[in-house]
């Protein structure tokens, strides 16, 4: 089903996101998760993408060979996991980086062919190290560009022109917003921009970033409507768990954290307290969010469901 089909007037839906187990892991991780939350009836899953990494191998031979690494391949694999094990709509991840237009085509046949028609398009992030995006031989550098080969592909066609009467898939598709803009963006109004071309290309929903001031959000969601986008647009909550991201959530994401939580987080004495902070602020901004109709509240887990349980339990219990 697709997910826009669930979005209903004065009802907000549960969702949350999972990353796929480091490579050498099972599928458990992902299972114990799904089963901690599935009493509170999530709508539909997203199973992140991870780029590839590149390391420099010393070889016997003393000299240095350059490795391309994946830490968490699987999504496709999980996606089909989590749908035949609990009959949970899923949306996995696609991303421009590290892949040519090609290896997103396969992909989204294999998705096809599972039955999976949620995406979630993303440009996706930099190689670490690296201070700029830039895309895979052959692949795209702007997420709208994904978008509009998935679009594409919903009308039969494909990258081989000689194709005769290819059968055209039926991808509903996400993309990402940012409440607070993304950080590349040079400012708010150029980030709506560049949203607006993504939904132009054939999006039919967005997901946002994480943020911890409602404010932001609303204010967010006036802003798209004002620049002509009308779509879905789902709010991103991740609740706080340890006093390092007073810091690290600013400095990775771009989100500004507001005076009471961060006073309330200082006060902690050790990071069990300060879990229990961020349960009580995200079930706050949860029950603002329902309360103000958003059309689902999306988890970003980390791969750790008991706080998220808990404010699922309070939220939609």
């Amino acid at each position: 089903m697709k997910i826009t089909d669930k979005f209903k007037p004065g009802k907000t839906l549960f969702a949350f996101e999972l990353l796929p187990p480091l490579k050498g892991d099972n599928i458990d991780t992902i299972f114990d998760t799904i089963g901690q939350l599935a009493p509170y009836n999530p709508s539909y899953i997203n199973v992140t993408y991870h780029r590839e990494e590149v390391k420099l191998i010393e070889r016997p031979d003393g000299l240095l060979e350059r490795r391309v690494v994946r830490k968490r391949p699987g999504t496709v694999g999980i996606a089909a996991a989590i749908t035949a094990r609990y009959g949970i709509d899923v949306a996995p991840h696609l991303i421009c980086g590290g892949f040519s237009k090609f290896d997103i085509e396969d992909a989204l046949i294999d998705l096809s062919f599972l039955g999976i028609d949620n995406v979630l398009a993303l440009r996706g992030d930099n190689i670490r190290g690296e201070r700029t995006f830039r895309p895979a031989p052959g692949g795209h550098l702007h997420a709208c560009d994904l978008v509009s080969q998935i679009m594409n592909m919903n009308r039969g066609e494909y990258l081989d022109s000689e194709l005769e009467h290819a059968k055209p898939t039926s991808f509903c598709i996400g993309v990402a917003g940012y409440p607070e803009k993304h950080a590349e963006a040079p400012n708010l109004a150029a980030d709506i921009a560049h949203l607006k071309t993504k939904i132009d290309a054939g999006a039919s929903y967005v997901v946002t970033q994480m943020f911890f001031d409602n404010a932001k959000y609303f204010a967010y969601a006036d802003a798209c409507r004002a620049a002509g986008i009308a779509v879905p647009i789902v709010a991103g909550l991740k609740p706080f768990t340890t006093k390092t991201q007073l810091s690290l959530l600013p400095q990775t994401f771009g989100v500004e954290l507001p005076d009471d939580l961060v006073r309330a987080v200082e006060n902690c004495k050790d990071n069990a307290a300060v879990r229990e902070v961020g349960i009580e602020w995200a079930i706050r901004q949860g029950r603002e969010l329902i309360a103000a109709g958003v059309p689902a509240l999306h988890f970003y887990t980390m791969g750790k469901a008991d706080n998220v349980e808990r404010i699922a339990k309070e939220l939609f219990g």
